[in-house]
């Protein structure tokens, strides 16, 4: 069972840390084996750039905020702290961590034979599935419904040998997502982003929906709140609600990066095929030369009747 860290307040947002010693460890691997990749591929063809690398960074800060801050703390407390790790593991955090381009770092750190193999790897067939933006939209939809909607919920607040592997799946589904989605990394192969614009209308509804289920459906972990006894805060009916909230309209808003850089990337995707479509014509009508179909009136193509109309 979990101390009650006692009300929430801005002290307690400073000094209730804890250590989540999973979290902190994969975080520290992470964190050394990119700056360690970065650093030796710097010299490469396509490196990641210096404000790439910021926004890796940024998502490994959050994610220690999410685990080992308060946040971690209150999170088996209030269900809508609970919420708040969720949205930020599965959405957030990702979403900086795949702007960083690992696998470009990965790949570059390799060398060119190394690369080669990696690239191989990729374009396997099973690569090709895990990757695909069918594949992790699914998963990423369909892991808040698992959480919230099955024991898992209250096993992951429970048990540390189902809460930490749980922590750690949820970013890894979520860098899955952002990965096929924004396909900034080299990915098995490369959709339209308008593909991803209409997923994500889908997933949108989907969030909703699980919000609204969690708002006015029934309490979920009853009884591991009502057992923790706390004596502050909202009660569970209304920490849930929140909680709903934190997930479908907090959610939302922090999507909206994500909504505009898939419309940039559509919008980068067209410039760059009307160049192409623009280059192929070109090229047609030069490899065409005099043999190119004869354009205008059809008298004007007969030279003696061009000549008489001409006259006249």
């Amino acid at each position: 069972m979990h101390v009650d860290p006692g009300p929430l307040t801005v002290d307690t947002l400073v000094q209730a840390w804890r250590l989540d010693l999973t979290s902190a460890t994969v975080i520290v691997l992470v964190v050394g084996a990119y700056a360690w990749c970065y650093r030796r591929g710097r010299d490469s063809d396509q490196p990641a750039t210096p404000v790439q690398a910021a926004c890796f960074g940024l998502g490994v800060v959050l994610w220690a905020l999410a685990t080992v801050s308060a946040i971690g703390t209150y999170a088996y407390v209030l269900f809508w702290v609970r919420a708040l790790q969720v949205l930020l593991l599965l959405y957030v955090v990702p979403f900086f961590v795949a702007q960083g381009r690992p696998l470009t770092v990965v790949g570059n750190a390799l060398g060119p034979a190394g690369r080669q193999r990696f690239d191989r790897l990729l374009s396997t067939r099973v690569a090709g599935v895990l990757a695909h933006p069918a594949t992790t939209s699914l998963a990423m939809l369909a892991t808040p419904w698992l959480l919230y909607l099955t024991p898992w919920y209250t096993a992951a607040l429970d048990n540390e040998w189902i809460g930490a592997p749980t922590r750690i799946m949820l970013v890894l589904i979520g860098f899955g997502y952002f990965y096929a989605r924004l396909q900034t990394d080299p990915v098995p192969h490369r959709y339209s982003q308008l593909i991803s614009l209409l997923i994500s209308v889908g997933e949108t509804l989907g969030d909703g929906l699980l919000g609204l289920v969690i708002w006015q459906g029934s309490l979920i972990g009853v009884a591991y709140y009502a057992a923790l006894q706390r004596s502050w805060g909202p009660d569970q009916r209304l920490d849930q609600t929140i909680g709903a909230g934190v997930l479908w309209i907090l959610g939302d808003v922090v999507g909206l990066p994500f909504i505009l850089l898939l419309m940039r990337a559509l919008s980068h995707d067209e410039r760059a095929h009307a160049t192409q479509v623009d280059a192929e014509l070109d090229t047609a009508e030069a490899a065409a030369g005099d043999d190119a179909a004869p354009t205008g009136l059809w008298w004007e193509n007969d030279p003696e009747l061009r000549e008489r109309f001409r006259r006249g």
